[in-house]
């Protein structure tokens, strides 16, 4: 399967420049195995962003109720068998106060290499980053967030090498129309690129792996379960441009994953761990989903 995408990146000197690169042949990402982590162990659930450590070991995961969590995943190589909750706590805004609850709904998560973490919000959208657990400070609001609706924020962020944050909106308001890549540097933001859409998938994860791609989960709802997709994207580099499909799951395979951490094993493999959102509904589950890439992909 051959695919073409086009990356707008804004660049002050020169306008916007336009980069097509041909996608390379799709590789399947292989299954690992799956973890269903039991409510009564962490009593939050709605787990909407997750975050891992380098080793794949140390999770912090945010609650679309406005909590966080961390914990460590106990593995019999290669597969998850345990998650040992460390911590839970509810959110708090820039005053130190807990978030009320028509204001909590936090979607996205991104952790700087500098321990900083970053979380964004549905509703009233707005990214906050946390210098420690009770600090949050606000980062400026682009006009441009005026646009989005109301359920259909910033699902995605992701914080590259150079500590970019980088925040994809749910939707973009039109079918044919591609999803905006807002970019925080310096300061300020700017639409980096542009995602195309492909089919009824909509973005709700994203993370930079080790190799420098930007992974981006993506989710549809059939109307009684769900599908799930993962796409790599070369947004610098030789392979600038290039998109691949390493993931697109039948109906009803897992349950609504919305976050995902993208990080190298100890056999030179990347894997794609994913975490899912119950929606606090009985009949849902929270799952920890992970799938591996060959070494050589």
């Amino acid at each position: 399967m051959r695919r073409r995408f086009a990356l707008a990146l804004g660049v002050v000197t020169l306008g916007a420049l336009t980069l097509a690169g041909d996608a390379g042949p799709v590789s399947k990402a292989r299954f690992v195995g799956e973890f269903v982590w039991p409510r009564s162990s962490h009593d939050l659930g709605g787990f909407s962003g997750l975050e891992l450590d380098a080793t794949g070991t140390h999770l912090t995961a945010i609650s679309d109720r406005g909590g966080i969590v961390h914990a460590t995943l106990v593995r019999e190589d290669p597969v998850i068998v345990d998650v040992e909750l460390q911590s839970r706590r509810p959110l708090t805004n820039p005053k130190g106060q807990v978030i009320p609850q028509h204001h909590s709904d936090a979607e996205g998560l991104a952790i700087r290499a500098d321990g900083r973490t970053l979380i964004s919000f549905e509703g009233q959208h707005r990214v906050w980053a946390y210098l420690t657990p009770e600090a949050a400070a606000w980062l400026p609001r682009d006009e441009g967030f005026k646009g989005m609706l109301s359920n259909s924020g910033f699902e995605a962020l992701a914080v590259d090498h150079r500590n970019w944050l980088y925040a994809i909106p749910e939707r973009s308001g039109r079918l044919t129309r591609p999803f905006p890549v807002w970019r925080y540097k310096d300061r300020s933001w700017d639409v980096a690129f542009e995602i195309p859409r492909r089919g009824g998938f909509l973005p709700v994860g994203a993370d930079f792996g080790p190799d420098g791609a930007l992974y981006l989960l993506e989710r549809e709802f059939t109307g009684f379960a769900f599908k799930s997709r993962v796409r790599r994207f070369w947004v610098e580099g030789p392979r600038q441009g290039q998109e691949d499909e390493l993931l697109s799951t039948r109906i009803g395979a897992h349950d609504n994953l919305e976050g995902i951490a993208v990080w190298q094993d100890d056999r030179g493999q990347i894997r794609l761990t994913m975490i899912s959102d119950d929606n606090f509904r009985s009949f849902q589950r929270t799952e920890l989903v992970e799938y591996a890439l060959p070494a050589t992909e």
